[in-house]
């Protein structure tokens, strides 16, 4: 699959990047996704696959682009036959967030990626578009801690495996009020607490990836982006567990519906036990996951889009569970070629 797809998913992150990017720091949060979510969808139409996306923009009637459950690929085209067997193409499921966070784009500020994930059919989890209580650290820490720890306990064990002191560690929490108690007992134990308005899948992979000088992300975030943080993080063999949270009152965003219709609606997806901690292999399960980032805005890993005479330059992670690799893929879009391109910053 990174073979026949490597290069093409890539391509499909720089295109959602370099879109949103032309609408850095004006404001405009919501036009920033729309456009990155068009040209993510374009350049996936034009893969030669079959191809579901299991998490997107939501469900239909509020997603009219990459919405939960829309085909994608070149066999969406009414002409396929003329260029492939469509009983031939590669099956896949695919997670995106073409746009994370907007408001960083929107506001210029450090941090927003256009983000894919890749596996076989049936290798990512199909989270609904609710919450998930979120715990990532490196792989040291892996199998020894869990979210049903108190984060004292986790902080503690953190320390231990990565021959810290706890004040020394840094843990990322999301800047919301439902974390004001999960703040406090951090700043207790020691801790020091980055607070971010948005990018936990940034933040999760900071968290996973040793010499960050970032040592856990803990809190409450978005699900879907969960799975996608777990399929970047499983291949690196970092700790990552998730389990959704579907009370209004833990939340407190006033954005979900009563209890008794969601967990309805969680039977009807045949998610059974919605309480349950999930590992990061359960949530990214299949044999094969490619997870690839093209930076919008400069990050902790991956540089943002920068516009230069006659070129576009965009930087792009990607990593994959099939080679065990981690690639850094630096590209120069050549926009006018009758300009000299520089290649230096």
């Amino acid at each position: 699959m990174e073979k026949t797809l490597g290069l093409e998913i890539i391509e499909v992150v720089e295109q959602a990047a370099i879109a949103s990017a032309r609408l850095m720091g004006k404001g405009l949060k919501d036009e920033a996704d729309a456009v990155a979510v068009k040209a993510m969808r374009e350049r996936m139409n034009e893969i030669y696959m079959r191809g579901r996306i299991v998490i997107g923009e939501g469900e239909r009637d509020d997603a009219p682009m990459l919405y939960i459950g829309e085909q994608v690929g070149i066999c969406t085209r009414e002409d396929a036959k003329n260029f492939c067997n469509p009983d031939e193409l590669i099956e896949i499921d695919i997670a995106v967030d073409p746009c994370e966070g907007t408001n960083l784009v929107a506001e210029g500020q450090q941090g927003s990626m256009a983000v894919l994930a890749i596996s076989q059919k049936g290798g990512l989890f199909n989270a609904p578009d609710l919450y998930m209580q979120k715990l990532a650290a490196p792989p040291q820490t892996k199998g020894k801690i869990h979210l049903d720890y108190p984060p004292t306990k986790n902080l503690q064990i953190i320390a231990e495996c990565l021959e810290l002191n706890v004040e020394d560690l840094l843990v990322i929490v999301m800047d919301r009020s439902r974390h004001k108690d999960l703040i406090a007992e951090i700043r207790s134990a020691g801790a020091r607490v980055r607070l971010i308005s948005d990018g936990d899948i940034s933040a999760a992979l900071s968290a996973g990836i040793n010499g960050t000088g970032v040592h856990a992300l803990m809190g409450i975030g978005a699900a879907p982006e969960g799975v996608i943080s777990a399929a970047a993080l499983r291949p690196l063999g970092a700790h990552f567990q998730g389990r959704l949270i579907y009370d209004p009152e833990v939340v407190k965003t006033g954005l979900l519906p009563p209890m008794k219709e969601t967990e309805a609606r969680l039977k009807e997806m045949g998610i059974e036990q919605p309480d349950k901690c999930y590992e990061a292999e359960e949530l990214a399960s299949g044999e094969t996951v490619l997870f690839a980032a093209t930076g919008i805005t400069d990050g902790d890993f991956i540089k943002g889009v920068r516009f230069l005479s006659g070129a576009i330059r965009t930087e792009t992670m990607v990593i994959s569970s099939q080679s065990n690799t981690i690639r850094f893929v630096d590209t120069t879009h050549i926009l006018d070629t009758s300009n000299r391109v520089s290649l230096v910053l």
